[in-house]
């Protein structure tokens, strides 16, 4: 492998057009990301975020975008390139007379392993999944559960440098879950990438090392898990003594909750630094500042909620 970034997006936009009057959608609006060899990405956003569009240009399924869309350092529909991905979609279409055992063959094949180096990684795959037991039912016999599981091998059974898991654990029971989220630490050491798309909150916070907030095709915002929670929630200052009443005001038109020796406000890194410096500056001596620290989904919906974009 070479030292290419593995994905990499810059200004990326992309725009419907509806109906008889050709009304427009923006699905992408100038999305900038890269995700960086052995990392574990996760994409959130709620329903019409432009997750999907943005996977579709990703494998080189969607047309009528502009900016720049690179898997490996080539255009995104470069096939050399699309040789090292594997993709679980949402909704798949496994083919239901096929056993779990020929789906992996098949899959394999078509992105470009033989029929003999398939046969000796198929049985690992299926153990990885927990479908050994299962692997010559045919399909059509398989829970949702199994399917998905099934899925899963059959974007990973050729082993490929990136992976694109869309919504990898609906409908997978507990045991299944601990099982990818097995999968996906073992496909961290080994210099995988994977980009992972999922609703469900607690799974990023277990499994991503970077995640991309999105919404209305726009990059609310970006960073680790630790990067994007540390910067929200409730900031609270004690100070030794009450401050004077027209600094009083001046955080009160802030909208900053003051209460005796305490204030409470929400805000990120900057908005602190300048309520300290303006305490501070009016002879203010502060006791302690802590912060109420946010979890994913408090994050997810301030952002979401919220008026403004921010990057």
């Amino acid at each position: 492998m070479n030292n290419e970034s593995p994905l990499r997006v810059e200004n990326l936009s992309m725009r419907y057009r509806r109906g008889l009057l050709r009304h427009g959608h923006q699905a992408l609006d100038s999305v900038s990301l890269e995700v960086g060899r052995g990392q574990v990405f996760g994409l959130l956003g709620p329903n019409g975020a432009g997750k999907t569009t943005l996977i579709k240009v990703l494998l080189g399924l969607a047309v009528g975008w502009s900016g720049r869309a690179e898997l490996f350092g080539e255009p995104a529909n470069h096939r050399a390139a699309r040789n090292r991905v594997g993709y679980l979609p949402e909704s798949h279409r496994l083919p239901p007379y096929l056993t779990g055992r020929k789906t992996l063959e098949l899959f394999g094949m078509m992105c470009g392993r033989d029929r003999r180096w398939l046969r000796e990684r198929i049985p690992v795959w299926l153990e990885k999944v927990d479908m050994t037991r299962d692997a010559d039912r045919k399909i059509r016999e398989y829970s949702k559960g199994m399917q998905q599981r099934v899925g899963l091998a059959a974007a990973l059974v050729h082993e490929p440098d990136l992976v694109f898991l869309d919504e990898p654990t609906d409908g997978v029971d507990p045991v299944g879950r601990a099982a990818i989220r097995e999968v996906i630490a073992e496909l961290r050491q080994r210099g995988t990438t994977v980009f992972l798309n999922s609703h469900l909150l607690l799974e990023v916070e277990r499994m991503c090392d970077q995640i991309v907030i999105l919404d209305k095709g726009r990059i609310l915002k970006q960073g680790s898990l630790e990067q994007l929670t540390n910067d929200t929630g409730t900031v609270r200052v004690v100070l030794a003594s009450e401050p004077p009443p027209d600094l009083r005001v001046r955080l009160a038109e802030r909208e900053l909750s003051v209460d005796g020796l305490g204030l409470e406000f929400l805000g990120e890194q900057p908005e602190v630094d300048l309520v300290v410096d303006q305490l501070r500056a009016a002879g203010c001596s502060i006791r302690s500042i802590e912060r109420e620290k946010n979890d994913l989904e408090d994050v997810f919906i301030d952002l979401v909620q919220g008026s403004g974009v921010k990057q």
